[in-house]
């Protein structure tokens, strides 16, 4: 009785698949912790992982939970998660069926226990960031040797003796320190004037202009490396012409000066090592492109006489060169010469034409002569009729011509019992105020010239006084030329 009492017990529990009890805790936790927070230390954390998924654990002395922040919200936490960095992580507590565990689901994370200074270095960081001071394309290229390293750091502690170290095991280059403080009040100044100090050498200084510079510090607590974070120290560097090297704290700590450097070491080692290259290496490097580069010519040299002989194999030989030519002389000299006879042949036929035509060459030249004289003697006619015609019409030109100009000559006036009165020197004199007494003058008329000598007081008087008329001359008379009206 009692072990048929037991199994209808046993048949009264409900019955689950794996998958239904999954689900039933999943959402039982859920539930219970939909929104929490939770304070802890950051444990395991080793960066995003590929699908941009951050995985790591929050821990505190006596236990500890799984966490993960997806990517949607990973991209826009204002503080990355860091290994062994205590935060207050804001979230839900879920399940993960496929292995038995349980963990958080971050939504928000925020520093825990830095309080004020965390929220004062936030939000200096997001001022400059938004003012460019970190723009990757501000950056400038490291020197792949420099000649001259500047080193900004306190002049004692182990800083500066691993840098000093660092660089003379790898390449041995000259190293200028700009003591200053690291640690307390001032020393945030004192490290962006060093910056601006090396940057300010001229060529002509006493000391030479580095060719990158170096700000370097130990490690040590958030208050410890404030300094760096100080925004003078980040102008500073934001500003330098010198390429810069940030090495501040371990690996683990980030000033806001990393974040303006041309380049962020993890450590001051590190940085004298990012700074030259290792002479050694550079050595062996040169030594090894110096035999493959004279590997490479003899090589290329083989490969090149090589390929001379095969092609000096693959050219015929000379009698092979000539033959087609000599073929193609032979054959055209054998068309010359029947070329050269077919010729004289069609010469002579053309020659023997042209003879046969000549006997009737004079009769049609003859006729040829007697057209072109028919048509002479009417060119001849045609020309003598056109130039009377021409004679004809410029002789009535040249006459109608004549009868304006006799018509408008002076002679006419003359001839209706005028006269022309002229001086000396032949010309026309219009008025007697013009003549001295006793002036020679010659008077014109209609059949001739007559001279004459003024009266005194001719050219004074109101009329002229007239004079005896003389007698005709004898003789023929001069024949009148045409002359001024005046």
């Amino acid at each position: 009785m009692s072990n048929l009492f037991e199994a209808e017990s046993a048949t009264n529990l409900t019955e689950f698949t794996v998958s239904e009890l999954s689900g039933s805790i999943r959402r039982t936790v859920e539930d219970r912790f939909d929104r929490i927070r939770l304070r802890g230390e950051i444990s395991g954390y080793r960066g995003p992982h590929s699908s941009g998924h951050a995985y790591f654990s929050i821990k505190d002395e006596r236990a500890r939970i799984d966490a993960v922040i997806w990517r949607g919200v990973f991209s826009g936490l204002k503080i990355k998660p860091e290994e062994g960095m205590e935060v207050i992580a804001t979230g839900k507590v879920t399940t993960f069926p496929g292995a038995s565990k349980y963990q958080m689901v971050i939504e928000a994370l925020e520093p825990a226990g830095a309080g004020a200074l965390m929220a004062l270095l936030e939000e200096r960081r997001r001022k400059l960031a938004t003012e460019g001071l970190f723009d990757d394309a501000a950056k400038k290229p490291l020197p792949f040797m420099p000649r001259v390293v500047g080193v900004v750091t306190s002049p004692t502690g182990a800083v500066i003796r691993d840098i000093l170290h660092r660089i003379t095991d790898r390449f041995p280059v000259h190293v200028v320190v700009w003591p200053v403080k690291v640690q307390g009040e001032g020393s945030g100044d004192a490290v962006a004037a060093a910056i601006r100090g090396f940057n300010a050498l001229g060529p002509d200084d006493a000391v030479r202009r580095p060719d990158v510079l170096i700000v370097a510090r130990g490690g040590g607590s958030l208050e410890d490396l404030w300094s760096f974070n100080d925004e003078a120290v980040v102008r500073a560097a934001y500003e330098s012409k010198i390429p810069l090297i940030s090495a501040v704290g371990h690996e683990t700590d980030w000033t806001l000066i990393d974040h303006a450097a041309d380049y962020r070491a993890p450590t001051p080692t590190g940085a004298a090592e990012r700074a030259v290259p290792v002479k050694a290496d550079l050595v062996a490097d040169q030594a090894r492109l110096a035999a493959r580069l004279a590997s490479a010519a003899s090589r290329l040299m083989d490969y090149r006489r090589q390929t001379l002989a095969g092609l000096a194999r693959g050219l015929p030989s000379l009698d092979q060169l000539l033959a087609l030519p000599r073929r193609r002389f032979d054959e055209a000299g054998l068309r010359i010469t029947r070329a050269l006879e077919l010729n004289t042949i069609n010469k002579r036929r053309a020659f023997e034409r042209s003879a046969s035509g000549l006997s009737s060459t004079p009769q049609r030249l003859m006729m040829m002569i007697a057209r072109d004289r028919d048509k002479l003697g009417v060119l001849s006619r045609r020309s003598a009729t056109a130039i009377d015609s021409a004679l004809k019409a410029h002789r009535a030109a040249i006459s109608g011509q004549e009868r304006v100009l006799n018509s408008l000559s002076y002679r006419n006036v003359l001839a209706r019992g005028f006269a022309v009165i002229r001086d000396q020197d032949n010309r026309p004199v219009s008025r007697a105020a013009a003549l001295a007494a006793g002036a020679p003058v010659e008077i014109e008329f209609a059949d001739g010239r007559v001279k004459a000598v003024t009266g005194e007081g001719g050219a004074s008087s109101g009329a002229p006084t007239p004079s005896k008329p003389k007698k005709k001359a004898s003789g023929p008379s001069k024949p009148p030329t045409q002359g001024s009206l005046f």
